[in-house]
């Protein structure tokens, strides 16, 4: 086997993988899973406030 072949292969003699890729790639989708779930939190939080408020006016009369 010559140094080109052993570089386009991995530890156990497989294809080699892109594991710097895919930590990067698993990092960005995180971190858009985390943005969706705090716009979605906070879209619930300004939901059961406006409700809580039409629910405070319409106690008072």
């Amino acid at each position: 086997m010559t140094e080109d072949e052993s570089s386009r292969t991995g530890p156990r003699g497989g294809p080699a993988r892109g594991k710097p890729a895919a930590a990067g790639s698993r990092e960005e989708r995180l971190a858009a899973a985390l943005r969706a779930n705090l716009q979605r939190r906070k879209a619930q939080g300004r939901a059961r406030a406006a409700s809580d408020d039409s629910n405070d006016t319409d106690e008072e009369t």
